[in-house]
């Protein structure tokens, strides 16, 4: 294990290592030209990463990780293959090309197969701040385990811990085509987090915090981190069941995110054209209340998915997914915009940096509408249809009594419909948790099925 920095070990002189990945791009693209491809497309990463987790004062685990790669599709006509490898000699790289290009010629035609629209190709590549390579030696990732971990055991309510880990990475990457664009990316993620337990017994309780950003300097304190988590953990304590009924359900901001990702889902591509989405044809539909917005950010400064340009080359733009409570576009790649007979909306490879944008009642404490009802902050299970809409997961969380949290709640089970979720959505919260690549503060139904004894 080597005490260099990130920054230091010269694999990650960014220029270097990029204009390297390049000349394989470009080697691979003339290959498959000359091979007989009539499109190609390449991709190639550099990536490494130090990996720590502390448990119980000790250290559990400590990982370097260093990769390259190099991903190629070929077309011979309609028909694509695909192959990949972890090896960027030059030899290894030109037999890849060769590999895929031997699957295609095996493959079935698909007439919606190819590469990306030339005139939809991104021209302008600007600096989303995504590049900050701190001094992150073994060392100091494992003293900053330690602390995060130290500073949440200090509760002697807390009875045991499933430990504090540090991560911190830097990813390099070049996507070339054969329509001439090349695109280069570069950035750098750090996270941390800590698992606790409370309780004994049939009472036990466990929770955990998280934080990550792209530079180490705007990570909260690793003491921060571990106190939030025990605060959590306590706070789960005593927990009862709910009787079942109907009532307002208050998603909080980490759930939320997830009921996000259900729409995203939903108005994805690939669900659209299987017929596997209860909203294909919905474009122009009123989805949500007219206060509500969701927008796209894909220029976000140190955004977590920040990008001009998609997986496929695609210029990236900002843009209303939900625009009035109305749903204005789906989400996009060219193989299931030409399935479905619409244009990409430069999301191949996912979107990026969505926000729910606060609004709705009382949006800045929306505990304080609600006389009865159920604050989620876990859900669990697989009960999500995206075919029929139906929604049905386990949840616990806490018992909200005139306009205040009350106490814990364990074993129950949410079930609504999301349609008719989207409709009820009363407010979402203005404090916004913008870990991650979904932004979103609590998120207000109007009512739901909580079943529990």
């Amino acid at each position: 294990m080597s005490d260099q920095s990130m920054e230091a070990q010269p694999l990650f002189d960014r220029e270097q290592e990029l204009n390297f990945l390049e000349l394989h791009v470009q080697e691979a693209l003339d290959r498959a030209r000359r091979a007989g491809a009539s499109q190609a497309e390449i991709s190639a990463h550099s990536s490494q990463g130090l990996s720590v987790m502390t448990r119980l004062g000790e250290v559990e685990t400590l990982e370097h990780m260093q990769d390259r790669g190099i991903e190629v599709t070929v077309y011979i006509g309609h028909r694509k293959g695909n192959a990949s490898c972890a090896d960027l000699r030059r030899q290894s790289v030109l037999d890849s090309v060769d590999r895929a290009l031997d699957i295609a010629r095996f493959m079935q035609e698909d007439k919606f197969n190819g590469l990306a629209d030339t005139q939809l190709l991104a021209t302008e590549f600007p600096d989303l701040d995504l590049w900050h390579p701190t001094r992150m030696d073994a060392e100091s990732a494992i003293e900053r385990a330690l602390v995060c971990e130290e500073a949440g055991r200090a509760d002697p309510r807390i009875t045991n811990s499933e430990g504090a880990s540090i991560n911190a990475g830097l990813g390099l990457n070049v996507y070339g085509n054969s329509n001439g664009f090349v695109g280069r990316s570069a950035g750098t993620h750090y996270s941390q987090s800590c698992v606790l337990l409370a309780g004994k017994g049939d009472g036990m309780q466990r929770d955990y915090h998280y934080d990550s950003r792209r530079n180490l300097g705007d990570l909260e304190a690793p003491e921060e981190t571990g106190r939030e988590a025990a605060r959590r953990t306590i706070r789960r304590l005593n927990a009862c069941q709910l009787p079942t009924g109907s009532m307002p359900v208050l998603f909080s901001p980490e759930v939320a995110k997830g009921l996000i990702g259900h729409l995203v889902g939903a108005i994805s591509g690939s669900a659209l054209y299987r017929n596997a989405s209860f909203l294909k044809d919905q474009v122009g539909t009123r989805l949500f209340p007219d206060w509500l917005n969701l927008s796209e950010r894909p220029f976000l400064l140190r955004g977590a998915n920040s990008a001009s340009f998609d997986s496929e080359g695609v210029a990236t733009r900002e843009r209303n997914i939900v625009d009035a409570g109305v749903l204005q576009s789906y989400v996009l790649a060219s193989y299931s915009s030409r399935r479905l007979g619409l244009k990409t909306t430069g999301n191949a490879g996912g979107v990026r940096n969505l926000l729910l944008r606060p609004g709705g009642e009382a949006s800045d404490d929306l505990v304080s509408t609600i006389q009865r009802g159920f604050y989620v902050t876990e859900v669990m299970g697989q009960g999500v249809n995206l075919i029929t809409g139906d929604y049905s997961r386990g949840a616990s969380g806490f018992l909200i009594e005139n306009g205040q949290i009350s106490h814990p709640v364990e074993e129950v089970t949410i079930a609504g419909d999301l349609r008719d979720m989207f409709l009820n959505v009363q407010g979402v919260g203005s404090a916004v948790d913008t870990r991650g690549n979904i932004h979103s503060g609590e998120v207000l139904i109007s009512s739901m099925t909580v079943a529990g004894e």
